[in-house]
């Protein structure tokens, strides 16, 4: 199959021929249908991160179960599924208290005596993030996928599997945003948007999108922002407090600097909770002021929004298809596996929301 490889930190992703092996008893084979280039593959790509290679790079996917395991009982041939990162084993504590997306059980991974999922004539590689989905074909665990309704496009579907969830579970679950409260979101990539779409879903009374780019403004109304913020003109915590009278309930930082960090924290009313989305570099610190605590205010990471996947996409699905869920204007391009590389450097813009890689392009 042709795959997106990295075998080089900075340098661009080389399309191979990879050999995927057959589904253990656990095991899912799909035939991708779609790939979201997210920034955490940017991440990755650039060594903010470090990861294992040769690796094959993509980790927000959907396409069409091929073959499973002699044990699997969640999918079958012919499901439209959705992939997550968050694989999950299903008895460990944290999946027994309901805090899937923190499973990090080596069950959902091989053993080294079984053999890589992914090799090259001959020779393991990586797979990334339980996933490698810039490729023609993913083999995971059972619990890296859930079936979708077959309504559901799956150039839409696939961005559920990491962005939309992040953005929306964090609104909805991480930090549990109520009818009628006040959220600011920093960054209006993505999982900004996914954010600001879900504090929307949840009924927020205020929702203000804060971004460098003033470009960004109708865009962020479009997923239910009901102000904006352009950071490059204007202190965006001294406007969110102008704004708000005193600060907002809930902050979302979702680009990944320790920057926005504090400022997320820094626009919290008492008792306020911020929410750290973004993959902050290895070695960036975030620096609080000891005093507001006083006031009660949080922050917290946010993992993949908290999520419960195999329950929360098939209804972010309902959600999309009901015309709750905003999809559609956050694919920016349809893009061939070919081009990833160029959408790398488009994401790095800040101009776009989405690429989108479709198979069949």
């Amino acid at each position: 199959m042709k795959a997106a490889v990295l075998r080089e930190v900075g340098k661009p992703l080389q399309i191979e021929d990879v050999q995927i092996g057959k589904p253990g008893p656990h095991e899912v084979l799909i035939r991708t249908a779609a790939a979201g280039v997210c920034h955490s593959d940017v991440h990755f790509f650039e060594g903010s991160y470090p990861y294992p290679l040769p690796t094959v790079l993509g980790h927000e996917s959907a396409g069409v179960v091929e073959a499973v395991g002699s044990e699997v009982r969640t999918v079958k041939p012919g499901d439209h599924v959705i992939t997550c990162l968050s694989a999950f084993c299903g008895h460990c504590e944290d999946c027994l208290t309901g805090r899937m997306s923190l499973c990090q059980s080596p069950e959902v991974r091989r053993e080294q005596s079984e053999g890589s999922r992914l090799t090259q004539n001959g020779a393991p590689m990586q797979q990334f993030l339980n996933l490698s989905s810039f490729a023609e074909q993913m083999l995971i665990h059972e619990h890296a996928c859930v079936a979708i309704r077959k309504d559901m496009p799956l150039d839409r579907a696939c961005l559920i599997g990491c962005g939309v969830m992040t953005g929306v579970g964090a609104a909805i679950h991480t930090s549990g945003v109520r009818p009628g409260e006040t959220v600011a979101v920093i960054g209006c990539g993505g999982v900004g948007l996914s954010a600001i779409n879900g504090a929307a879903i949840a009924g927020a009374g205020r929702i203000i999108a804060i971004d460098l780019s003033p470009g960004k403004d109708n865009m962020a109304r479009q997923f239910g922002a009901t102000d904006f913020i352009c950071s490059a003109d204007n202190d965006p915590v001294k406007a969110v407090m102008e704004l708000t009278g005193g600060g907002v309930h809930h902050s979302f930082e979702a680009i990944g600097l320790g920057k926005t960090a504090e400022q997320a924290f820094n626009m919290l009313r008492r008792g306020g909770t911020a929410n750290v989305i973004g993959m902050i570099p290895v070695g960036q610190t975030v620096t609080l002021m000891g005093a507001a605590f006083l006031g009660e205010k949080r922050i917290q990471g946010s993992l993949m929004g908290s999520n419960r996947f195999p329950i929360d996409m098939p209804r972010l699905v309902d959600f999309y298809l009901s015309g709750k869920l905003k999809l559609d204007d956050m694919i920016s391009r349809r893009i061939k596996l070919e081009d990833v590389n160029e959408a790398f450097a488009e994401m790095k813009t800040g101009s776009i929301a989405r690429s989108v890689i479709v198979f069949d392009a």
